[in-house]
């Protein structure tokens, strides 16, 4: 099969990665510290993810549904894999199939686990408030859970990237679950969680954005390294002339003759609209400021200080997380998981 490079390009840094998991677990104390590797590993290849982490110690890994988790066969090394969308009817199959554990989420699917998982160990998680997924505490509370092997009991944070109440609300009611409900180890925490101390910690945390290099909380800002450094081939360099306009709706024009690039590169990647006014690359140490709309698949940037750029050469596209968020209105989230298929994954 012909082998056709990419005119995109992640390049993705593994000892940045795995360090910001290394400070992400000393936050955690003696709890375990697991890594959410859904959506493809946010982006950036779950199984690459999987196997980066797993040697650098991870044993807990998190994932969203049972197509992910297939994915993933067979797995890297010593590990946990649980689906945090549970067991539904059509899910059983893949569940007493996979060596992976469901995140039971609610009644019918604790039934249904007890009917078909066989005694299998399973995760369950209860709502603390998030109001998303999970057994209320009064269910769960009330003998639905008795007789299951419970490797994991959950909880999710709702605010925990925020100064809340609702964080020390959730924290005492979890505290209180866990002297109800036997299980084998307990985990509330995700990113932002593991920044609010250890308290929050419990046996293992489930860290996902921060990995990838997301900020979740002020207490992260300067430990957490950027994984992710998107790349753009520059297809064409032209001048533009004073008063002359670039791209749709004709919201840039030139205050002078102007020297632009033109990189293949748009928003059918995930590099959106509302870049445009902030949004830059970089070239060989030299600035270069987005100009007019982003469009499907083609950005302009303006070049006139890059001495020598030409088609082919490679821009470094700004992708910041915390300053992207800040000023496109994305979250860190958006921002990471929406980077497409036609980046290739170059992992160095």
């Amino acid at each position: 099969m012909m082998i056709v490079p990419s005119p995109l390009r992640l390049r993705l840094d593994s000892a940045a990665l795995v360090a910001n998991w290394r400070w992400l677990a000393a936050q955690g104390c003696a709890a375990a510290c697991g890594a959410a590797i859904k959506a493809d590993g946010y982006g950036l290849g779950a199984r690459a993810v999987m196997e980066r982490l797993a040697a650098a110690g991870c044993r807990d890994f998190f994932v969203a549904s049972w197509a992910e988790a297939a994915a993933l066969m067979p797995l890297a090394g010593q590990v946990s894999l649980s689906v945090l969308h549970g067991a539904g009817a059509d899910d059983m199959v893949a569940a007493r199939t996979l060596p992976a554990r469901p995140v039971l989420n609610s009644v019918e699917q604790v039934q249904r686990w007890r009917e078909a998982g066989e005694g299998r160990p399973c995760d369950v998680m209860i709502d603390t408030g998030m109001n998303r997924l999970g057994l209320r505490v009064e269910e769960a509370m009330s003998g639905a859970l008795d007789g299951l092997t419970i490797e994991i009991l959950l909880s999710h944070l709702a605010s925990a990237d925020e100064d809340s109440d609702q964080n020390a609300a959730q924290l005492a009611a979890f505290r209180s679950i866990r002297e109800r409900i036997r299980a084998r180890r307990y985990s509330l925490a995700n990113s932002a969680g593991v920044c609010l101390g250890a308290d929050y910690a419990f046996d293992l945390t489930r860290p996902g954005i921060a990995l990838y290099g997301g900020t979740p909380r002020r207490e992260a800002e300067g430990q957490i390294r950027q994984v992710v450094h998107p790349e753009a081939r520059v297809l064409q360099v032209r001048t533009v002339r004073a008063g002359e306009s670039v791209g749709y709706g004709a919201t840039w024009a030139a205050p002078r003759a102007t020297r632009v690039a033109i990189a293949n590169l748009g928003y059918a990647d995930g590099y959106l609209r509302c870049h445009a006014g902030t949004g830059g690359a970089t070239w060989q140490g030299c600035v270069l400021p987005l100009i007019g709309r982003v469009s499907m698949d083609l950005t302009a940037f303006d070049a006139s200080d890059a001495d020598g750029i030409g088609e082919g050469d490679w821009l470094g596209i700004d992708y910041d997380l915390p300053a992207r968020a800040a000023a496109s209105g994305l979250s860190q989230y958006e921002l990471l998981t929406g980077l497409g298929a036609r980046f290739a994954r170059d992992w160095r």
